[in-house]
């Protein structure tokens, strides 16, 4: 039988990778891939020289070898780029993506979820955000190629994605909606992606994932429960005290004298609503702590999603170095940005010297948009589609019919993400981007996961000291 009363964040670029998820996995509970940017992960790992050979090992397991001996012939540099060079760029992300791009997206999906899940019968999830929709269904439908247990979607309300998932699962064609600014009453954009096109041939009958919702409030989880397009199997309730992006606290914006976002009795969820729904919910932000496990099930919860401990521990994708800097800080402090991110989003920045979380540091970064992942489509006066980013250059913006206003104070998320992962671009001016580190609150409590002596600590590690005194839930499917 499979239990898990523990969800792994699947956090940032390249944090909750393979191998985190795959330790989780292994020991028992839910460990999550993020699938945010793999199609640039993986060709920069290639690069790097894919030195242990595993992301070798997973393409040729991947169903259309051709597809996958593209990519390798494009990317892989057998023992790795010189330092000072760098990385070959991917297509930015859009409405109507090149093949290359597709290919690429669907393979590294596949790529990720292939390992995590390798040589044991554990379950797997894929983390996908709402607000980064350009990819959304070749991630789905790499991920379920290769057998993903679970989808987790928040940052919006991700009401199409359950029917999405039993169309790609059947290898009919589906059809995802896009926003796009300033569009016409009656128009109408969205995002395509065909399995039989993929396949050129009559795809495989693949297993559908269940699908969970990564909520902040009672109101979304019932929008979610009740409008989506197919069967929701639960819930991930998030408070503003987790990391990454937060929800904006209701109502008008409001910030404290050092310009946090004050969130207030209104953002605490309301548990007896998300209750009454039915349906398994596992509480996160702030959960990650050794007792918390126990508090989570007195409240009425499956268990708990942790984060921060995951993102620190030895198998996380984040650059070793910066882990060990943060285990040797005396003191850490988070700042929870109200315009970092593009998004708009509230995110939660790590201040760290040497990194983007510096406002001099910050101002002297030239901007550059050459990752995309989280640019917004606008519609051009022709009736074409755009593509602008608030953390592109101002001008640039600007000439798009973007606000000026709206460029201050955001920070290019792609490349700090990426960066904090070890894949930091090298620009035209000979300068690595710089990371941008993200955590939760409860990144002061990291140390007691370190046993005496020792200066890291394993996944499992981590849920050894959670599962003290926690019961479990059980998996509706049974043995999987």
């Amino acid at each position: 039988m499979s239990h898990f009363t523990i969800i792994q964040g699947g956090m940032g670029v390249g944090v909750s990778g393979w191998s985190l998820a795959r330790a989780v996995s292994m020991a028992g509970q839910l460990g999550v891939v993020s699938g945010t940017a793999l199609a640039t992960v993986l060709s920069r790992r290639l690069q790097l020289g894919d030195i242990d050979g595993h992301l070798r090992r997973a393409l040729k397991s991947f169903p259309l070898p051709e597809i996958a001996a593209k990519i390798l012939n494009r990317y892989f540099i057998p023992g790795g780029k010189p330092a000072n060079t760098p990385f070959k760029a991917t297509p930015l992300p859009s409405l109507r993506p090149s093949q290359h791009l597709l290919d690429l997206t669907v393979v590294a999906n596949f790529a990720e979820v292939f390992l995590a899940k390798e040589g044991h019968k554990g379950v797997v999830g894929l983390n996908l955000l709402e607000k980064i929709h350009f990819p959304t269904l070749s991630s789905l439908y790499g991920a379920m190629l290769a057998g993903v247990d679970f989808v987790l979607m928040g940052a919006g309300i991700p009401r199409a994605i359950p029917g999405v998932l039993e169309r790609l699962a059947k290898g009919d064609p589906a059809e995802l909606r896009i926003d796009v600014a300033e569009a016409l009453p009656d128009e109408r954009f969205s995002s395509f992606f065909d399995p039989r096109q993929f396949f050129r041939s009559t795809p495989p009958q693949l297993r559908k994932p269940d699908f969970i919702g990564i909520v902040s409030s009672a109101a979304i989880a019932t929008t979610l429960a009740r409008k989506s397009n197919g069967k929701v199997s639960g819930f991930v309730i998030e408070g503003p005290s987790a990391g990454g992006h937060n929800a904006p606290p209701r109502g008008p914006m409001q910030l404290t004298d050092e310009g946090e976002p004050v969130y207030g009795p209104r953002d605490v969820p309301e548990l007896e609503k998300i209750q009454a729904l039915g349906l398994p919910f596992w509480l996160a932000g702030s959960y990650g702590r050794p007792g918390m496990l126990e508090k989570a099930i007195r409240l009425g919860a499956a268990g708990i999603q942790v984060g921060t401990a995951f993102a620190f521990c030895e198998e996380s994708g984040i650059d070793p170095k910066l882990k060990q800097k943060v285990m040797e800080l005396s003191r850490t402090r988070l700042f929870t940005d109200p315009l970092a991110s593009p998004t708009g989003f509230p995110f939660k920045v790590l201040e760290m010297k040497g990194s983007l979380s510096e406002e001099e540091t910050y101002q002297e970064r030239r901007r550059i948009c050459d990752l995309g992942y989280l640019r917004r489509a606008y519609r051009k006066p022709d009736g074409s589609v755009g593509y602008r980013c608030p953390s592109e250059p101002v001008e640039d913006y600007v000439r798009k019919g973007g606000a000026r206003e709206e460029t201050l104070g955001r920070k290019c998320i792609c490349n700090g993400l990426t960066a904090t992962a070890g894949f930091g671009q090298i620009q035209a001016d000979s300068d690595e981007e710089l990371p941008l580190i993200t955590a939760g609150e409860d990144i002061s409590g990291i140390r007691e996961f370190l046993a005496p002596g020792r200066n890291s600590y394993s996944a499992a590690d981590v849920i050894a000291r959670l599962l003290r005194g926690g019961t479990r839930w059980e998996h509706p499917k049974g043995d999987v």
